[in-house]
């Protein structure tokens, strides 16, 4: 390769992700305390979806917040599908499933080889519509039908692939990115001293299966509180919530304190981090109608602060 050729290109690159999409000085404002736990997504018709409390929100484009759906047992990840259709993770039914919207629920998935997941977190999707879904075990864990928390494929429902195992130790999460080149997973054991609590990369073969072999890893909480939702943008930057403001000792500290963190896909290099003064911050999303507002779960609280460049949905064209 001619090398101009390539510092050219090398340059270009630092400008894509070097710069911070977020306004200096800019810090998020709440929302307000609506119970979002986890959990954001926008839908094809704007409005932002969250879940906690057992339930799922909506909050419609006047800022109104109401029950979208009842999960007693709780529900985690949600995503639109290209149909406009709610699939959520349901950990407590240990179960990934999808609402019509004329309100129809069906089960993506609640076994592997005949096997109770263990608590189905945060889920993404390719441009197959092909659903890939963490399956950690936090808390008790007492009941497990399954010893590994990996990462699952949904091809269609109750048909299921296991596409990581011991590969992490527990994931929580997903992202498929641009082209279905890579699934980034967040390996998040952080309620085991030294465990980890890191953000990898794996390629992506056009089958829908991972390569183990290929993984990366992007960036490293260390012993601090690992990485949970994992988003991005139309530049590639990636969108991680982690971090704790007030340590969990003996299991977390807090070396990275809590908010989004901004990430370089290629180096790992930390572009910024939006910090946020609510522990635990769990997910964030794009959403408005230009989709240049992140929106911020953290301990029940939403959040919002803008950005100069457009998120990615699962929804869009990939």
């Amino acid at each position: 390769m001619n090398k101009q050729i390539f510092v050219v290109g090398m340059i270009g690159a630092m400008a894509v992700y070097g710069q911070s999409p977020v306004a200096k000085g800019a810090r998020p404002q709440l929302v307000g305390d609506v119970g979002a736990g986890e959990g954001p997504a926008w839908s094809p018709d704007g409005e932002l979806f969250f879940t906690g409390g057992g339930n799922i929100w909506k909050r419609d484009k006047a800022g109104k917040v109401s029950i979208f759906r009842k999960a007693p047992d709780g529900a985690n990840g949600l995503l639109f599908d290209p149909q406009g259709r709610l699939v959520a993770c349901e950990p407590g039914n240990r179960r990934v499933t999808r609402t019509d919207k004329d309100g129809k629920v069906t089960v993506m998935a609640d076994r592997y080889e005949g096997k109770r997941f263990n608590q189905p977190n945060d889920l993404t999707i390719d441009s197959k519509g092909r659903i890939y879904f963490s399956d950690p075990r936090y808390g008790k864990r007492d009941g497990m039908e399954l010893d590994i928390e990996g990462v699952y494929r949904i091809d269609a429902p109750g048909k299921v692939v296991r596409v990581l195992g011991k590969e992490v130790e527990r994931a929580n999460g997903v992202l498929v990115s641009p082209g279905d080149k890579y699934l980034y997973v967040a390996d998040n054991n952080n309620n085991n001293p030294g465990g980890a609590r890191k953000l990898y990369r794996f390629l992506l073969k056009p089958d829908g299966s991972v390569d183990p072999a290929s993984r990366k890893l992007i960036f490293d909480w260390k012993q601090g509180r690992g990485p949970d939702g994992v988003k991005m943008d139309r530049k590639g930057r990636l969108f991680v919530a982690g971090g704790l403001n007030q340590p969990h000792p003996p299991h977390e500290t807090n070396e990275f304190k809590g908010g989004v963190y901004i990430i370089d896909p290629e180096t790992g290099r930390l572009i910024d981090m939006i910090p946020v003064p609510k522990d635990e911050v769990t997910n964030c999303a794009f959403g408005g109608a230009d989709l240049k507002t992140l929106f911020i779960t953290a301990g029940g609280t939403l959040w919002h602060i803008p950005v100069d460049t457009p998120g990615r949905v699962p929804y869009q064209v990939q």
